[in-house]
């Protein structure tokens, strides 16, 4: 590792909001990472790239860009920006050129488990909240699933449909976390996008809130990646 200790921003999915990053946050600043979190609008790619970005304008050397979800598809757009030096995507959508986190949806392997989205209310969407916990939080305590449930963020239609200009993980050394029970995106998915960009894979098995259930374990991940830098 260089003797400056790497910058980490995280981006989270859809869904929830950067609130989910604590334990991680916790686990990273006590070891003396420097970590800023990333706020979605999720309204649309271009805007939560925009986002990323203004973060990242704000880190003072080498950083680690993390993105959870659909923040996979920010990161590979926004993963450009000169201060980043890695990427790590967690159960995370890596889109190339030109496609979206819909075309990424558009064509799931024989017998996955269909994410139960409701349909668009307004130009959002919203996970069936009594289907919740199974599909995004399984390895979650109860009560922490059941208030992920209820703070859903609004997912806007637009930005699944946004598409990437020039996906970073094709010039950025890129580490992908695999999750064996993910039952939101598919695992034979998650490999093949790893595969395809190349990516130092580990796999974990849990659900799709692996950075809450099992943060030091994507701690781990980002400590692999910033060691390399």
């Amino acid at each position: 590792m260089t003797e400056r200790t790497p910058n980490v921003v995280l981006v989270h999915g859809g869904f929830v909001d950067g609130g989910g990053w604590q334990q991680l946050y916790n686990l990273l600043t006590t070891d003396g990472f420097r970590v800023s979190i990333v706020q979605n609008p999720t309204l649309s790619l271009e805007g939560d790239a925009a986002a990323a970005r203004r973060i990242l304008d704000r880190q003072d050397g080498p950083t680690v860009l993390v993105g959870h979800s659909y923040g996979g598809a920010v990161i590979s757009e926004a993963g450009t920006h000169e201060n980043v030096a890695a990427l790590v995507y967690l159960t995370a959508f890596a889109p190339d050129k030109g496609e979206s986190v819909n075309t990424l949806l558009a064509d799931p392997p024989p017998g996955a488990p269909v994410p139960p989205i409701l349909p668009p209310q307004e130009g959002f969407l919203f996970l069936d909240r009594e289907k919740f916990a199974e599909s995004f939080a399984g390895d979650l305590p109860a009560d922490r699933a059941a208030f992920l449930a209820d703070a859903q963020v609004p997912w806007g239609v637009e930005a699944l449909a946004g598409v990437v200009a020039e996906p970073a993980w094709r010039v950025k050394p890129t580490w992908y976390l695999v999750v064996t029970e993910d039952r939101m995106i598919p695992p034979a998915a998650q490999r093949a996008m790893a595969e395809r960009a190349g990516a130092t894979v580990v796999e974990v098995p849990g659900s799709h809130a692996i950075y809450e259930s099992q943060p030091g374990r994507v701690a781990d991940l980002v400590k692999q990646a910033a060691a390399t830098l």
